[in-house]
C-alpha cells in the first residue's frame, strides 16, 4: 500500500532557547554513520573514547563515567534510584523547576526528602547551606548547579567536603553548565552528577552523561535494597560500559556517534576556550539587549552566560505572540518562563555550537522586528 505521507521536511532554525542548542554540521554527520551492533568490538570501542572524553569535560578521574541512554531525566532518575534508598535522609535544594523535580525523584526512590528553598532567580549562600549541613547530616544533599528555568549559576566548590564531613553523598545537576562553564568533579568533591546531550554540548537530546565517585559507587555496590529501576540499574549498567561488557539493554548506537563526535569537537576547540566564548557572546548580548531596555531577571552576581534570564519588555502587550512570531518569521526559537516566571520572562539560550556573535546579532535583529522600542 502507498503510504499518504510524504518524507518529512523541517524548516532550518536557530534554536535559542533552554535546549536542544544548535548542533555542528559534523554531528549530524556523524549520527548518519552506518549503524552497527550495540556489542561490535567497534561500538566498544568507541564507547571507551566517549567515557574517556567525557572524564576529560567533567575533570574527573571516575572509573563510572558513562552516556545513560536517555535525556538528562534518565540521568536525574539514575543517580536518585541508585543513590537514595527508604529511609535515607535527603537534602535538596530548590530555586527553580529542576531542584522541585528531583525532590520528587527521591521521594519516588523511599526518601525522606527536605527541601530548602530561594528565590526563583536567585543563588543560595553557599556558606549558610556548608553551616546547615552540619545541622541537617543528609545521606543524600542535592542542588542544581546551573539552573535552566531561571538562569542561576550556583557556586557549589565547598559544598562537597561539608557534605562529606557528616557522612554524606552530594549530587548535582550539571544538565545545562556542563562544557559551558567549568565543572570540576573532582575538585569539588561531587559524588554523582549529570548532564544531557543537548545543551552545552551542542548534540541532539537522547542521551545523558552521568558520573560517579567511588564514595557513591561504594553505597551502589552495598545497598539493602534493590535498585527500583532494572533499566537505570548501574550494577547492571555499569558492566556493560566498563565491566564485563554483560550485555543490559540495546544502546542508541547512533546517538552514541553523535556524541562522540561532539565530545570531539569541544576537547579540540579546548574548554577553557570554550568557556571564554560562551562568556563572550553573554556579554555581548547583554550590552546589546540593555541598550533596548530589555532587564535581566537572574541574580546579577550569578548568571549563566549561556541561558539568559531576561524580562519581558513592558512594551509587549503579549510575549508568547512576540514569541511565535520569531520562530514562525524569523526561524528563531527562544523559551518563556516556566512556573512563577511563566509570562514574565524570556530564556534566551547561547549554547555551545550557538554561542557565537553572529548568532547574538541574528537574535538582536529578530528582536528589533517583534519588539521595536
Amino acid at each position: 500500500m502507498k503510504t499518504p505521507f510524504p518524507p518529512l521536511e523541517l524548516p532550518t532554525r536557530l534554536l535559542h532557547g533552554p535546549g536542544p542548542s544548535p548542533v555542528a554540521p559534523s554531528v549530524l554527520e556523524a549520527l548518519a554513520k552506518p549503524c552497527i551492533g550495540h556489542m561490535d568490538p567497534e561500538f566498544m570501542r568507541a564507547m571507551n573514547e566517549i567515557r574517556e572524553m567525557l572524564q576529560a569535560v567533567f575533570e574527573t578521574e571516575n572509573e563510572m563515567t558513562l552516556a545513560c541512554s536517555g535525556t538528562g531525566s534518565a540521568g536525574a532518575e539514575m543517580l536518585a534510584d541508585n543513590l537514595v534508598e527508604p529511609g535515607d535522609k535527603c537534602v535538596v535544594c530548590v530555586n527553580g523547576v529542576f531542584g522541585g523535580r528531583f525532590a520528587e525523584k527521591c521521594r519516588r526512590a523511599g526518601g525522606e526528602v527536605q527541601t530548602l528553598n530561594a528565590t526563583w532567580g536567585e543563588a543560595f549562600d553557599q556558606d549558610a547551606l556548608v553551616d546547615l549541613v552540619g545541622e541537617l547530616k543528609p545521606k543524600v544533599m542535592m542542588i542544581v548547579h546551573a539552573e535552566t528555568s531561571t538562569g542561576v549559576h550556583q557556586p557549589i566548590d565547598k559544598l562537597g567536603e561539608a557534605v562529606h564531613q557528616n557522612g554524606g553523598l552530594l549530587l548535582v545537576d550539571c544538565v545545562t553548565s556542563l562544557c559551558g562553564v567549568p565543572v570540576k568533579i573532582d575538585e569539588w568533591q561531587i559524588d554523582g552528577a549529570y548532564s544531557g546531550t543537548q545543551k552545552c554540548l551542542s548534540c541532539p537530546p537522547g542521551l545523558a552523561p552521568v558520573t560517579l565517585s567511588e564514595r557513591a559507587m561504594h553505597k551502589v555496590n552495598n545497598r539493602k535494597h534493590p535498585v527500583n529501576s532494572w533499566y537505570l540499574d548501574l550494577t547492571l549498567v555499569g558492566n556493560y560500559w566498563s565491566g564485563s561488557r554483560a550485555y543490559h539493554h540495546t544502546a542508541p548506537v547512533n546517538m552514541n556517534y553523535g556524541l562522540h563526535e561532539a565530545l570531539r569537537l569541544i576537547l579540540e576547540e579546548g574548554l577553557m576556550k570554550r568557556f571564554e566564548r560562551h562568556r563572550n557572546a553573554h556579554e555581548l548580548l547583554k550590552v546589546q539587549l540593555e541598550e533596548r531596555g530589555i532587564e535581566y531577571a537572574s541574580d546579577p552576581l550569578n548568571s549563566l552566560p549561556q541561558l539568559n534570564l531576561v524580562k519581558v519588555p513592558e512594551r509587549l502587550k503579549d510575549e508568547a505572540a512576540a514569541r511565535r512570531a520569531l520562530l514562525e518569521e524569523h526561524h528563531i526559537e527562544i523559551g518563556g518562563g516556566l512556573g512563577e516566571l511563566a509570562g514574565k520572562c524570556w530564556r534566551i539560550g547561547l549554547m555551545g555550537h550557538g554561542a557565537r556573535e553572529e548568532n547574538v546579532g541574528k537574535i538582536v535583529e529578530a528582536l528589533d522586528a517583534v519588539a521595536p522600542v
